[in-house]
C-alpha cells in the first residue's frame, strides 16, 4: 500500500530513491508549504542495529539542520513514523549538477567558476560550524531554476569534534573521495576541498579525474595517480583553472587550499571569456525531481569503509570490512584482498605522464623508476600519454623473462612481501600486494597459484 502520510506531512509524489531510502514530495499543512522528505527504513533490523542507525540518522540531521546558508539545503524537521525515520527539507525547483552534465548543457567558464565558488561558500560555512560533508559530488549539488546553487545531502556528514567520529571510518563516493578518506583516516574540511576539485575537473573536461571500470582501479588512481591538466584535455581553457584544480587535488592535505573560502576567492578572481568550453548538445533545463545515476558501468556508489585497528585483529591478518552505501546497505566483505584483480592492468612504475603542478601552469613530466624497471627502460615517445602506460602483457615473453626473479625461492620472497603488505591500511594493502605480485610474477594479475603456473 502506497505511503500517504509521514507524521503531519501528506505525501504527494515520489521523487526518487537514494542510498538511504526514498525521497518524497510532501505537503506541510501546518505552514502550508511543499517540502522534500528523505526517509530511512529500519524494517528488518535488529533492535541494536535499529538503535545505532537511528542515532546516526538523527545526529546527521541535527548537524545539517543548524546550517543556515543560501548555498546549503535547509532542514525543516526530523521525525520517526513506525519503521521510518525522516528528514523534511526545503523543496528545490531545479536539477542536480549530475543531471546537467549528463544532458550536455553548455556552461561558460564564468558560470563554471561561479558554481564552484558557491559550493565553496557553502562548504566554508559548514566547516566553520564543524561539519564536514564527506560526499561532495555532482549528484549532491543542486542548480535551481533561479541559477542559485545549493549543497544537498549532508546525510553522511559527521561532526569532526564529536566522540562518534572515529578515525578509520570513511564515507563518500569513490571517484570524488580524498586519499585520506580512502585510507580510512580522519577527514577534515580539506577532504571536501579535494572532492570539490574533482567535481570542478569533471565540469571543465567532461570526465572525472579518477575513473576506471572497477572499484579497485578507481581507488588506485585516487591514491597514486595525478590527472592530466584540464587545459590538456581542452587547450582553450585558461591556465588559471589548471592552478586551482591542481591545488585542490593535492594528495597531501597540507598542500591543498586550507579553507574553502580561499578556494572560492581564487575562483572568483578567475578571468575568462565566453565560448571556451567544448561544444555539447544543448538541452533545455527541466524541473529537478531526483538525482539520476550516471549511465553505463561507471562507479558512483557511496562507500562506508571501516578499517579494523591493529589491536582488534590478529597480527598480519589484514582483515578489513568494506560497506557499500549508507545505513541499511548490506555489508560487503572484500575477502581475500590479495585476489583482487582489475579487468585492465593498473599503472605501474617506470611511466611518464603529464601531471598537474600546483605551482606551475605548464605540464610537468614526472618519471618514476624502480630497480626492476631500470633494467628494461625504454626511450619514451615524444608525445606524453594521458595515463601511465600499462605493463606488458603476459604474452610478451621477452619482457617477462627479463623481469622474472632468478631466485629459486621466489615464492617465499613473495609471501614475505605480501605479509608485510597486510600490515597496511586496507586499500594500501591491496595496492602493495598487486605491486609485490607484479614484481615476482610480471604479466599476471591473479593469485599466487596462477603466478606459479605462469612461471613453470
Amino acid at each position: 500500500m502506497p505511503l500517504t502520510h509521514l507524521g503531519r506531512y501528506r505525501i504527494t509524489a515520489t521523487l526518487g530513491r537514494g542510498a538511504m531510502g526514498i525521497v518524497y514530495q510532501a505537503h506541510d499543512p501546518l505552514i502550508e508549504r511543499t517540502v522534500a522528505i528523505k526517509t530511512i527504513s529500519f524494517a528488518g533490523l535488529t533492535p541494536e542495529e535499529s538503535g545505532e542507525f537511528e542515532l546516526r540518522f538523527f545526529r546527521e540531521a541535527k548537524s545539517a539542520g543548524r546550517l543556515n546558508h543560501p548555498n546549503i539545503v535547509t532542514i525543516h524537521d526530523i521525525g520517526r513514523s513506525d519503521d521510518l525515520a525522516f528528514i523534511a527539507m526545503e523543496f528545490l525547483s531545479g536539477r542536480s549538477l549530475r543531471e546537467m552534465l549528463d544532458s550536455g548543457v553548455v556552461l561558460a567558464p564564468e558560470r563554471i567558476a561561479e558554481i564552484a565558488a558557491e559550493i565553496a561558500d557553502g562548504l566554508a560555512f559548514a566547516h566553520a560550524n564543524d561539519v564536514v560533508h564527506r560526499d561532495i559530488k555532482p549528484a549532491n549539488i543542486m542548480v535551481l531554476d533561479n541559477a542559485a546553487v545549493k549543497i544537498a545531502d549532508f546525510g553522511v556528514a559527521l561532526l569532526p569534534s564529536a566522540s562518534q567520529t572515529v578515525a578509520g571510518t570513511a564515507f563518500g563516493s569513490p571517484k570524488y573521495m580524498s586519499p585520506e578518506q580512502i585510507a580510512g583516516q580522519k577527514a577534515d574540511g580539506r577532504s571536501d576541498i579535494f572532492s570539490l576539485g574533482a567535481l570542478l575537473y569533471e565540469i571543465l573536461t567532461g570526465h572525472p579525474p579518477f575513473s576506471g571500470d572497477n572499484l579497485n582501479a578507481v581507488l588506485y588512481q585516487v591514491l597514486n595517480s595525478v590527472p592530466p591538466l584540464p587545459s590538456s584535455c581542452n587547450p582553450r581553457l585558461p591556465a588559471s583553472f589548471d592552478r586551482i584544480v591542481a591545488r585542490a587535488l593535492a594528495k597531501d592535505p597540507d598542500k591543498r587550499y586550507q579553507t574553502a573560502a580561499e578556494m572560492a576567492a581564487d575562483l572568483r578572481n578567475y578571468r575568462g571569456a565566453p565560448g571556451l568550453m567544448p561544444q555539447r548538445k544543448h538541452v533545455d533545463s527541466v524541473p529537478m525531481a531526483a538525482a539520476k545515476p550516471a549511465a553505463g558501468n561507471s562507479i558512483d556508489v557511496t562507500l562506508q569503509i571501516t578499517t579494523v585497528p591493529p589491536s582488534a585483529s590478529a597480527p598480519g591478518s589484514g582483515s578489513r570490512a568494506l560497506r557499500y552505501g549508507i545505513p541499511l546497505a548490506a555489508l560487503v566483505l572484500l575477502a581475500g584482498g590479495l585476489l583482487l584483480r582489475p579487468s585492465t592492468p593498473l599503472p605501474v612504475a617506470n611511466s611518464r605522464s603529464t601531471v598537474l603542478s600546483p605551482s606551475a601552469t605548464a605540464p610537468v613530466v614526472v618519471e618514476q623508476k624502480t630497480e626492476e624497471s631500470k633494467k628494461t627502460e625504454q626511450v619514451p615517445s615524444a608525445k606524453p600519454p594521458v595515463q601511465a602506460r600499462e605493463p606488458k602483457a603476459a604474452s610478451d615473453t621477452t619482457v617477462v623473462a627479463k623481469n622474472r626473479q632468478s631466485s629459486s625461492n621466489w615464492q617465499t620472497a613473495l609471501r614475505a612481501d605480501l605479509a608485510a603488505c597486510n600490515q597496511l591500511a586496507f586499500f594500501k594493502q591491496v595496492i602493495c600486494a598487486e605491486k609485490a605480485r607484479w614484481k615476482y610474477c610480471p604479466g599476471r594479475w591473479g593469485s599466487i597459484e596462477e603466478c606459479t603456473t605462469e612461471k613453470k
